[in-house]
């Protein structure tokens, strides 16, 4: 891991970059030349498959799958009972910890559910109305994510959405069993094999299997992010999901074994992920690198963990935890990790992470799994404006007002004011209609 030394290099160093400025590997690039029949760029080859598949439905899907997967499907939905065998196959020791992990869910967004309010006596109020249908988007690459089922369905079915659907890549021998059986889990309605931007273009437009859906969420590579760009606007999506990131605010009682498996926890999701340290104790920046290369020996993901923590991950010296706060809300992190003495002290100075860990007891694994809120969260530094993936995702807010007529009265002169000052007479007129019925207007 780099190294980073002042305050100052390391707003340098945490500095942005835009999505489509991520580098390609080789092999995507050339994948894409082979798919398209010439070079083209992410943004280009998603528009071309959204526009396809709007306007040739469940062909372009087909078509894209071969191209891009190799596979040829006879049908896109997968059939319902093979979510409940994958359910009755998978592991008890497993099938324990999903169901764990489910309730967990359950009980978390349920209490964060918001309450429809009406006050008759100032005559407004708040309804909360769920959506009808919502598409969810699973990914499938290098490891497969029963637990994102989890994180983005429940949250959708204790807000009260009609209808859940789901995409998940394709196999040879169909999704992955365990997302098969998560969904089983969960509740899902219908799960389609379909996978990247078509997946994405699907639910946004409907197709001749798929049913159009009023919300795209889920997180996925680089492809169906900016597929989900694309659509946006059509339909609504929960965020637009970069590679992820943790921030570790640490200080000299941290225990450098825990931050190091930490980091290594983070790396190992992606060659892009940002694992990345914030310390004003050299002496544990040192312990930690030395701690990093020795677990790292037994890691399966080596290879994809090493490439993150050599590419994107930092270690950032500061003179104090009130500068390394400060680093933490401008870079603005998806989780945001206080191994830190009195972590309660500090949390009213958070101002932008997409999830908070306090103490080391907290790991960030926790969050991915079993504490309970979803781990769909902003990445990019998004969670300066965003929210992790929750209820109010799935709910419109609709003001209710109920005027009395007086209430109208009182209210009435201040909105003619308001409405003539804006040159709208007949708004005006339309409350004196009420309130001065017997008013005459000059033809």
């Amino acid at each position: 891991m780099r190294i980073v030394k002042g305050y100052e290099e390391g707003r340098e160093a945490l500095a942005r970059r835009p999505l489509h400025e991520y580098p390609l590997p080789e092999e995507m690039t050339q994948r894409l030349a082979q798919v398209f029949g010439r070079p083209l760029s992410p943004r280009e080859a998603v528009e071309r498959i959204v526009a396809d598949v709007r306007q040739q439905g469940d062909d372009a899907i087909r078509h894209y799958t071969q191209r891009i997967d190799g596979l040829t499907l006879q049908s896109l939905e997968v059939p319902a009972e093979a979510g409940a065998k994958a359910l009755a196959r998978l592991p008890r020791r497993l099938r324990d910890a999903l169901e764990m992990a489910y309730w967990r869910a359950l009980e978390y967004h349920s209490a964060s559910l918001p309450r429809s309010w009406v006050d008759f006596q100032q005559g407004w109020g708040e309804v909360f109305v769920p959506l009808e249908r919502v598409g969810i988007y699973i990914p499938a690459g290098t490891a497969a994510y029963p637990s994102t089922v989890l994180m983005t369905v429940v949250p959708a079915q204790v807000a009260g959405v009609g209808e859940i659907i789901l995409c998940t890549p394709p196999r040879p021998d169909g999704p992955h069993p365990s997302i098969l059986a998560a969904a089983a889990l969960a509740g899902v309605d219908r799960v389609f094999q379909v996978g990247g931007a078509q997946a994405i273009a699907g639910m946004a437009f409907g197709t001749q299997s798929i049913p159009k859906a009023d919300m795209v969420c889920g997180p996925g590579n680089i492809f169906v992010t900016l597929a989900k760009q694309v659509v946006f606007g059509l339909v609504g999506v929960d965020g637009l999901y970069g590679p992820t990131e943790t921030v570790i605010i640490a200080d000299a009682t941290a225990t450098p074994a825990y931050v190091s498996a930490d980091l290594i926890a983070q790396a190992e999701h992606d060659p892009l992920a940002s694992p990345i340290l914030i310390t004003p104790h050299e002496p544990l920046a040192q312990a930690v690198q030395e701690e990093i290369e020795r677990q790292m020996r037994t890691l399966p993901r080596a290879n994809i963990a090493r490439a993150a923590l050599e590419r994107q991950g930092l270690i950032i010296l500061v003179d104090g935890l009130p500068e390394a706060i400060d680093l933490a809300n401008f870079y603005a992190p998806e989780h945001l990790c206080l191994a830190v003495a009195d972590p309660w002290r500090w949390l009213d100075s958070i101002t932008s992470a997409g999830a908070v860990f306090l103490g080391q007891w907290t790991p960030e694994t926790l969050g991915d799994y079993m504490a309970g809120p979803s781990h769909v969260m902003p990445t990019g530094g998004t969670a300066r404006f965003a929210s992790a993936l929750g209820v109010r995702h799935f709910l419109r807010s609709m003001p209710i007002v109920a005027s009395t007529p007086e209430q109208l009265a009182a209210l009435s002169t201040s909105t003619t004011v308001l409405a003539r000052a804006e040159g709208l007479e007949g708004h005006a007129r339309a409350i004196e209609a009420r309130t001065q019925p017997r008013r005459r207007y000059r033809s």
